[in-house]
C-alpha cells in the first residue's frame, strides 16, 4: 500500500537515479532532511462489458470507470507521520450506479502515526483515522482494489514490530460509500476488530512465513439464504506462505463461530494456492492450482447457520468476471502464467464451481444472494475461463486486456436465467 512505501533513501543524492518522479518522493522541509514530504498519484481508466450478466439477467451491460488517487505523506522526524489520500471516482454509461462505481471526491485516507521505541529493534506504532486495511492474501480483510471505489475504514490500530514478528490490533468500522462527493460516513451497522500476527521464516526463504489471527465482526442487518438478522461472528485462522526453489505456496484455514438471528454460527473454510515456476524454460511458465472449500448452510429452515462469511474480501475474488463470491463453494482453479518478454505477461485460468451445501444458494462477489437454493438438488454451478494480457513498458504505467466466459451448470440452469455470461475488460493505469 502507498503508506508502506519508504522514500527516505532519496535523502542521499548518490542513491537517486534521475527518474522523473523522484523529486515528488522526497521534498525536504528542514536543513537536515529529517522532515520531508512525499507526493504521489494513481490514475486509472477501466472499461468493462458484460454479455448476459448473472447468466442472462442483464443481456448487455457496458460502462467506463475513472479513478484518481492522489496522496501526501508528511514525515515530521522519525516518530510522527501524517498521511492523507483523496479518491475521485466516476462512471459513465451504467444504468444503475452504486457506491462501488462512483463516489465523487472523498477522503480515502486521513490518519496520524506515532512511533514509539519499545526496546532494541522493537517499535510500537499507534495509528488513528480513516485508512485502508489489508491482511494476508485479502481473503478476509482487503482494499477491494478491483472495483472502482476502494474500501476504507475509520479505525484505531496499534502495531508492534520486532523481527521476525509483526502483531497488529485494531478496531474499525467500514466506510459506507455513497454516490455524491464528501458524504461518505462510517457504517453504523458493521464493525470489525482483530489481533493479527505475522512471523517471517527467513530460514526457509525471505518470502516465507505464517499468520495467526482472530477477527471479530458484527453486522446488525446481515442477510443469508435462510433470512435476515443480527450477526456476531468470530474467526480464528492461520496461513502458511512462502517461496523457495521454484515453488510457491499459500495455505489457509479458518473457523467461525458466533450467532445469527436466533441461531448459532458454525462455519469454516480452507484455501490453497500452489505453483511451480520453470525459470529456465521459455516464457518462465508458472503452473498453479488454487482450491477452496467454503462451508454453506445445511438447512435454511433451521436457526443455526453454517454459511462462511469472508467479511471484507478482495474484489474479483475468483477472476475478472466477478459473478461468484466466496460463500458455500467448492472450487478448483488451475492457472498458467507466461512472461512473454520483459514487458508482456499472459495469464490463463479455468475455474470449476460446486455448491458445498445443497441447502444454501449462490452468492455474488459483494455477498448478495444471487441464486437461492430453491428446490434444486444440483451441486455443479458452472465453469469459468479467464484470459488476461498485461503490458508494462515502464514501472509507472501499465495496461491490461481481459476476457472471461462463465458457462452455467445444472444449478444455475434450474434456478433462473441460464445463459453463458461473457466479460471483456480494458484497463490503463499511471502510478507514481
Amino acid at each position: 500500500m502507498r503508506y508502506d512505501e519508504d522514500y527516505s533513501y532519496l535523502r542521499d543524492p548518490a542513491k537517486r537515479t534521475g527518474a522523473w518522479w523522484e523529486p515528488f518522493k522526497y521534498i525536504p522541509l528542514d536543513l537536515n532532511g529529517g522532515a520531508y514530504l512525499t507526493l504521489g498519484l494513481e490514475l486509472r481508466f477501466r472499461e468493462e462489458a458484460y454479455g448476459n450478466f448473472n447468466w442472462g439477467q442483464l443481456p448487455v451491460n457496458e460502462y467506463q470507470w475513472y479513478r484518481m488517487l492522489p496522496y501526501a505523506d508528511l514525515h515530521l522526524g522519525s516518530n510522527l507521520r501524517l498521511f492523507g489520500q483523496l479518491i475521485g471516482t466516476w462512471v459513465t454509461d451504467k444504468d444503475t450506479v452504486g457506491g462501488i462505481d462512483q463516489t465523487g471526491f472523498e477522503p480515502l485516507q486521513a490518519f496520524a502515526d506515532l512511533k514509539l521505541p519499545l526496546a532494541e529493534g522493537a517499535d510500537l506504532t499507534l495509528r488513528g483515522g480513516r485508512q485502508l486495511l489489508s491482511y494476508g492474501t485479502e481473503r478476509l480483510i482487503s482494499l477491494r482494489y478491483g472495483p472502482n471505489v476502494l474500501r476504507s475504514f475509520d479505525a484505531a490500530l496499534a502495531s508492534v514490530q520486532t523481527a521476525p514478528w509483526r502483531v497488529d490490533a485494531f478496531y474499525a468500522q467500514p466506510v459506507r460509500n455513497l454516490v455524491g462527493s464528501f458524504n461518505d460516513r462510517f457504517d453504523h451497522d458493521r464493525s470489525v476488530w482483530s489481533i493479527y500476527a505475522t512471523r517471517q521464516l527467513p530460514d526457509i526463504s525471505a518470502k516465507s512465513g505464517f499468520d495467526l489471527y482472530y477477527i471479530g465482526y458484527r453486522n446488525a442487518a446481515a442477510e443469508y439464504n435462510q433470512g435476515r438478522g443480527e450477526e456476531v461472528r468470530h474467526t480464528i485462522g492461520s496461513r502458511l506462505f512462502g517461496a523457495a526453489q521454484g515453488w510457491d505456496w499459500n495455505f489457509e484455514g479458518m473457523a467461525q463461530f458466533g450467532h445469527f438471528a436466533h441461531g448459532n454460527i458454525r462455519a469454516w473454510s480452507v484455501a490453497s494456492d500452489t505453483g511451480y515456476t520453470f525459470a529456465d524454460v521459455t516464457f518462465s511458465p508458472r503452473l498453479g492450482l488454487r482450491a477452496n472449500i467454503i462451508s454453506g448452510d445445511q438447512n435454511p429452515n433451521e436457526a443455526d447457520l453454517q454459511t462462511f462469511n469472508p467479511l471484507f474480501p478482495k474484489g474479483k475474488y475468483f477472476g475478472e468476471i466477478g459473478l461468484i463470491g466466496p460463500y458455500n463453494l467448492i472450487n478448483a482453479h488451475p492457472t498458467l502464467t507466461l512472461q512473454l518478454d520483459q514487458h508482456w505477461t499472459l495469464d490463463l485460468a479455468t475455474v470449476f464451481y460446486w455448491r458445498e451445501s445443497l441447502g444454501d444458494g449462490v452468492y455474488g462477489a459483494g455477498g448478495d444472494l444471487v441464486r437461492p437454493s430453491g428446490n434444486s438438488r444440483a451441486r455443479y454451478i458452472g465453469t469459468q475461463a479467464d484470459v488476461i494480457l498485461g503490458w508494462q513498458p515502464v514501472p509507472w504505467f501499465s495496461a491490461a486486456f481481459s476476457y472471461s466466459a462463465f458457462v452455467p451448470g445444472p444449478f444455475i440452469q434450474e434456478t433462473g436465467w441460464g445463459e453463458t455470461a461473457h466479460f471483456v475488460g480494458l484497463e490503463a493505469m499511471l502510478k507514481f
